[in-house]
């Protein structure tokens, strides 16, 4: 999970071009959950101590806003690469904003598997890891 957060983070900041598997994105999406809790948690726990409000929730808010700044363009980019790895264009994405309808189909979309074979946004990621298929066979 942690490889994948890497990838994207760092590898691949704000490369909007290229493929993304549904795996990079889920592990992508499950470790953003668990660093906000992280955050929220942190923050929260450092606000009962240094802030004067009664809930100390302002400290673990502002943590929160800085890292979503942080990590709005690797994510913007994530779904750009998922939404090309099924052979849809990154402007596919909008769809999302028409109410109720919009969510569901983009949520199908993101659990849907990519396009066997090279696509026109690029080759099959899914065939760099694919090596355990050629063992056994003759290279010519």
């Amino acid at each position: 999970m942690i490889e994948w957060y890497k990838k994207v983070v760092f590898e691949n900041y704000a490369n909007f071009n290229g493929r993304a598997r549904r795996c990079e994105y889920w592990y992508f999406v499950l470790a953003q959950i668990l660093i906000v809790f992280g955050i929220l948690a942190i923050g929260s726990f450092l606000g009962m101590f240094f802030d004067n409000s009664e809930d100390g929730f302002s400290i673990a808010f502002g943590f929160f806003v800085i890292y979503f700044l942080a990590i709005l363009i690797p994510y913007l980019a994530l779904i750009v690469r998922r939404m090309h790895d099924i052979g849809k264009s990154g402007w596919f994405y909008l769809v999302r904003f028409i109410p109720v309808v919009g969510g569901i189909w983009i949520l199908v979309l993101l659990c849907t598997e990519g396009n066997f074979g090279s696509n026109e946004y690029g080759p099959d990621p899914k065939e760099e890891f694919d090596e355990i298929n050629k063992i056994g066979s003759v290279e010519e």
